[in-house]
């Protein structure tokens, strides 16, 4: 029955992940957080391996059907969401080992989250300045921060992706879910990687996974889709909405914690 919840949750999730490109990881690891069925690492590794499935998906898909992507872009961020990812699942990792009670590192991931998405609402909403930081310095610099909040707070990259991208390069929305999308896809595969040569997997319920992977390719196929049919106006609404249903969430889970 876990697994087919799990199912639905990704499914749905990564549909509206892959519109905003906020890589599904923002609404599963709460979801997750709240149905309580596993442990903070188990719930942090599933939801890496479904956003890193749907960013594969639905990068596959946009080149697919002709979306203008900037290699070199991609390239120099990815650079720095790989390291970034490899820095945040190391932090991660150390923070567990710190505390012998799993939720202080459970309630510090949703204390971060909450305040990315905050700020990630409001510049939405208002539009703050933009700058055209267009050299690759500035491009790994991105790719380092996105990388270590994606892999730290196991979301996959969340709506902080698609806010810093607007502001330090003047993407315009659409655009900039694109290559969120990109960026979530390197960063989330450099964590698996680091899993793999340092704790393993065995400590995960790996059968899981045949529930977790069809739901995280059907939800890339589907939101790469509307992607392209949404308007910007219409991408920036369903952005600010599962803004405001995630900080929701997180806060009901945190003040559960502290219950």
């Amino acid at each position: 029955m876990i697994g087919i919840l799990y199912f639905f949750v990704i499914l749905i999730a990564n549909t509206i992940g892959a519109i905003s490109g906020m890589g599904g990881g923002v609404l599963i690891k709460p979801i997750f957080d709240f149905i309580g069925a596993d442990s903070v690492a188990s719930v942090s590794f599933f939801s890496t391996v479904a956003v890193f499935t749907m960013s594969f998906v639905s990068t596959l898909r946009h080149l697919q059907i002709g979306t203008k992507i900037n290699p070199k872009v991609v390239l120099f961020i990815s650079v720095g969401a790989v390291l970034g990812g490899i820095l945040g699942n190391s932090i991660f990792e150390i923070f567990l080992s710190l505390f012998v009670d799993e939720g202080h590192v459970l309630m510090i991931q949703i204390i971060l989250t909450i305040l990315t998405l905050i700020f990630a609402f409001f510049y939405n909403r208002n539009s703050w300045i933009n700058y055209q930081l267009n050299t690759f310095p500035w491009y790994i610099l991105c790719g380092l921060i996105l990388g270590f909040l994606a892999s730290f707070l196991g979301i996959g990259g969340g709506p902080i992706n698609v806010s810093l991208l607007m502001i330090m390069f003047s993407f315009p929305i659409k655009e900039a879910v694109i290559y969120s999308i990109s960026t979530i896809f390197f960063s989330q595969f450099s964590k698996i990687l680091t899993i793999l040569f340092t704790t393993g997997f065995e400590r995960y319920d790996l059968k899981m996974l045949w529930f977790i992977i069809p739901a995280a390719i059907l939800g890339g196929i589907l939101g790469a889709r509307l992607s392209n049919i949404l308007s910007e106006k219409r991408i920036a609404l369903v952005f600010q909405i599962v803004i405001v249903l995630v900080i929701l969430i997180n806060i009901y889970n945190g003040l559960s914690l502290l219950g």
